[in-house]
């Protein structure tokens, strides 16, 4: 099952609106099929791994990172395909619960009398796959907010200098990050400053980029931008609909797509419903990386599932400008708060993730 997950792993960021899934076939204690879920969701991992078994597959087990489909979609039923190849045995780390599978895919196969398991490896299977399972359950995708600070959480000195403060091991892993979701967001502030380009330009991933989205309520943000002049990854600008029509028009012809966003009491960009908007996008993982402004208002509304913090061994001061804007905190018990999950060094520079603590 672990070599499941390590293959389910890379589809993390290619597969959405489906989960990441890998599947191995094991016979005579041999492996002699393996496969994962391909660019787009299909061909699914275990029409990978059947089509890689052939023959061998009669009378296999099979390791499965997330209970086999049981509806009619753009592909047919995988716990039929297992039935056909004639496996005697599946082993699925947790069940899917997509409504149109939920156990299903599980009871079609023991109906054909295949022994099924479940539970193996399933805390790594859920924590794999927690982008599609927030967005089944809530509607949303999963959102990493990820923060690249000095010692004091400054992300830019008081004139504005920001690069480079991590170093090239944690910059090579922000890149990852940015492979392994299915999208990277960032603030009017952020792509007006920084000018970014949100792509993953690590050595033979540059294809891995993800969706490029900024938050532009009003769309003033000058059309000369890498997000609207280039086409390495598609680019998606979040704007009120009332926002100027020729403006629209102007980015739709330069193929960027617009994303209605709705506009809360305050005039501010209802995060809450611009995710679930993105849900229906068929997003499942998001990666938030600037600015301040835009931190501050995921954190206050409680819609930061994991933070990964790479700090560099620097002091800025004061009078820097914070990782995080006012929260407006009224008590300490109102502090969002996270638990640490790992921690590691990246050249000089620390790594720690965190999850949000339930």
């Amino acid at each position: 099952m672990h070599a499941a997950l390590a293959l389910a792993y890379r589809g993390l960021g290619q597969v959405w609106p489906n989960p990441a899934v890998g599947c191995v076939i094991v016979a005579d204690g041999r492996v002699v099929g393996r496969g994962w879920t391909q660019k787009g969701g299909r061909p699914h991992a275990e029409t990978e791994a059947l089509a890689r078994a052939g023959a061998a597959a009669r009378g296999a087990t099979v390791y499965v990172s997330l209970e086999p489909c049981s509806h009619h979609g753009k592909t047919p039923p995988c716990a039929e395909a297992l039935i056909a190849a004639g496996v005697t045995r599946v082993a699925a780390a947790i069940e899917d619960p997509d409504p149109r599978v939920s156990g299903r895919g599980l009871a079609r196969l023991r109906g054909a009398r295949i022994a099924v398991e479940t539970g193996l490896c399933a805390a790594e299977a859920t924590d794999l796959n927690a982008g599609f399972l927030s967005r089944i359950a809530t509607g949303r995708p999963l959102v990493t907010l990820k923060l690249a600070t000095s010692l004091d959480a400054r992300i830019a000195t008081a004139g504005g200098e920001s690069r480079w403060i991590t170093g090239p091991a944690a910059r090579e892993r922000a890149h990852l990050l940015r492979a392994t979701h299915d999208a990277v967001l960032v603030g009017t502030g952020t792509a007006r400053a920084d000018d970014p380009q949100l792509t993953c330009r690590l050595a033979g991933l540059e294809a891995r980029s993800p969706v490029r989205i900024v938050l532009d309520r009003d769309l003033r943000l000058p059309a000369g931008l890498h997000l609207f002049q280039t086409r390495e990854a598609r680019s998606w600008v979040a704007a009120s609909a009332a926002a100027d029509p020729a403006r629209r028009a102007a980015l739709e012809n330069a193929g960027v797509t617009l994303i209605d966003a709705e506009v809360d009491a305050t005039g501010q960009v209802d995060l809450r419903a611009l995710l679930r908007r993105l849900g229906d996008e068929g997003l499942t993982r998001i990666l938030v990386e600037g600015g301040g402004r835009l931190a501050a208002s995921l954190l206050r509304a409680g819609l930061v599932d994991r933070l990964v913090w790479m700090r560099a061994p620097l002091a800025i001061g004061g009078d820097g400008l914070p990782a995080i804007a006012a929260l407006q905190l009224a008590a300490l018990t109102t502090a969002p708060r996270f638990t640490l999950v790992s921690s590691e060094l990246a050249g000089g520079d620390v790594i720690d993730t965190y999850r949000h603590a339930d």
